[in-house]
């Protein structure tokens, strides 16, 4: 019978082999400050990495309290041992603390607590992981300060901005780019940006932003591309483009820069507005001074006319004979309609030159019998009726005479004018007392009335329902009416044709003439 083996004692564990390799790790873990402490908080163990960071060689240390890496706040707050009871509790802890090094400076550090344990559970001592971080916030931070510096800028920027990728896929939309174009952040990034620029995107065959000078052309980086966008209620709106391009890992990133022309445009147009409105009103100015330089004129040989008709009717004296006596009523007759002529001729004088403006009171009744009198020339020959309807009572009303009498004269022209192609040609003028302090002046015709869109428009500058007409005869009407502070305004007449109405206001009571 063989004998059996003899047993083989087991190798012993080589603790000091993995005692010495732990230590080089820890030791070599220079970017990080980690050492023991036994339970009362005491330093058992310490490594090159703690040196390097804090300061104290490892002989300095060993076997002083973890008081002396606190600030002296945290230090008088009792926080030394509260955070070894809390990892206590805890079994770890992490924070972000500032430390204290040998020469006494501070440092932000990330720090790691962990209760170290038996298997009993009964408590061996701590190890703590001190990280500077001082330098990583400090970037953090400046990095932090700098994005809100640029939001900030963009913020303010009135132009809109967009970034988008490659595909046109929106990822930023500035403020000025919500008022802009009315959408929230929200509403636009991860959609195309061909919401926005419809017509841009639809010359962008690819579906992508094209950005090199070729002849499919669409964006050369930095050059100013004039577009039209569209706003998030549907309206269209001039723009100004600039797209710009960037390279962020290897992805091409477009950032457009949007202007709204709107405004830019609006005042062109009003520019070229006034430019033409000058135009015509230095030739209605020549045309005033010639009307004027006429009336003149066409006065003296009126008055001469009318002398020599009288002089003639005083030669005849008490006229003999039926003959004599038809010859002298013709004379008086031609004498009544030169003086006649004549003063109508001054009083277009008057109205074309100016004459002697200013508001005063006066008359509504004879303001209106005046400015008829020149108005309805030529209106029993163009076969129209005149039905004037004045107040009861003489209202004095505070006004510019020769001003409101252009304005009736106005009205009455394009009045009889209207109707030269009705069969029905009634023309109505009347006064009557409007809402409290003001009388209300109504021009009426039977003519073929007008559209009520022109209509809405018929008071703007150049507005015309004539084919020669210059549009500015119902605009100065309403600069007129509302430099009295009244409004003037047109409507259909309720037998046909227009109505035109316009307010001035009544005297004060006691007021005295000027």
């Amino acid at each position: 019978m063989s004998s059996a083996p003899p047993l083989r004692e087991p190798a012993p564990f080589p603790y000091a082999a993995m005692a010495e390799e732990l230590s080089l790790l820890i030791d070599g873990a220079t970017t990080y400050a980690i050492y023991m402490l036994d339970p009362q908080g005491r330093v058992t163990i310490w490594n090159r990495g703690a040196e390097r960071i804090k300061g104290w060689a490892e002989a300095e240390v060993i076997g002083r309290d973890c008081t002396i890496f606190y600030t002296p706040e945290d230090q008088a707050a009792g926080r030394p041992k509260a955070d070894l009871e809390r990892a206590s509790d805890l079994g770890r802890i992490e924070e972000e603390r500032w430390r204290l090094r040998k020469d006494g400076s501070e440092f932000l550090a990330n720090v790691t607590i962990t209760a170290l344990r038996d298997d009993a559970g009964a408590l061996r001592g701590f190890g703590k992981v001190i990280r500077d971080i001082t330098d990583q916030k400090a970037a953090e931070v400046a990095v932090v300060r700098r994005e809100r510096h640029l939001r900030s800028i963009l913020a303010t920027v009135p132009d809109a901005m967009i970034v988008m990728d490659e595909a046109g896929v929106v990822s930023s939309f500035s403020s000025a780019a919500e008022q802009i174009f009315g959408y929230a952040q929200a509403e636009v990034v991860g959609r195309n940006v061909a919401m926005l620029m419809p017509a841009a995107s639809g010359r962008d065959r690819n579906g992508q932003l094209r950005t090199t000078l070729d002849s499919d052309g669409a964006y050369a980086i930095g050059s100013v591309q004039l577009e039209t966008a569209v706003r998030k209620d549907g309206s269209s709106f001039p723009i100004e483009l600039v797209v710009g391009e960037a390279s962020l890992a290897g992805e091409r990133i477009f950032t457009g820069f949007i202007r709204d022309l709107t405004r830019r445009r609006e005042t062109e147009r009003r520019v070229q507005e006034l430019q033409s409105e000058l135009v015509h009103v230095s030739r209605l100015s020549a045309m005033g001074t010639m009307a004027s330089t006429l009336a003149h004129e066409i006065n003296q040989p009126l008055t001469a006319i009318a002398n020599y008709i009288e002089a003639t009717r005083a030669m005849i004296g008490d006229p003999e004979g039926e003959l004599l006596r038809e010859i002298a009523e013709a004379l008086d007759l031609a004498a009544a309609q030169a003086r006649r002529a004549g003063a109508i001729v001054r009083r277009l004088r008057a109205f074309v030159g100016g004459g002697d403006t200013g508001f005063r009171i006066e008359r509504l009744d004879a303001l209106v019998e005046e400015a008829t009198s020149l108005g309805l020339l030529g209106a029993h020959e163009a076969g129209v009726t005149v039905t004037m309807t004045i107040a009861a009572g003489r209202d004095r009303v505070m006004v510019d005479r020769v001003q409101i009498e252009q304005v009736l004269v106005n009205l009455i022209r394009n009045a009889i004018q209207s109707m030269a192609g009705s069969d029905r040609k009634e023309l109505t003028i009347a006064t009557a007392r409007d809402r409290d302090g003001w009388m209300r002046v109504t021009v009426a015709d039977t003519g073929a009335g007008i559209d009520p869109e022109v209509r809405d428009h018929l008071f703007e500058a150049f507005a015309t329902t004539k084919e020669d007409g210059m549009g500015l005869g119902l605009s100065i009407c309403r600069t007129i009416v509302e430099a009295h502070g009244g409004r003037i305004w047109a409507e259909a007449a309720p037998a046909g044709g227009t109505a035109f109405h316009f307010c001035v206001p009544l005297a004060a009571d006691g007021a005295s003439d000027a």
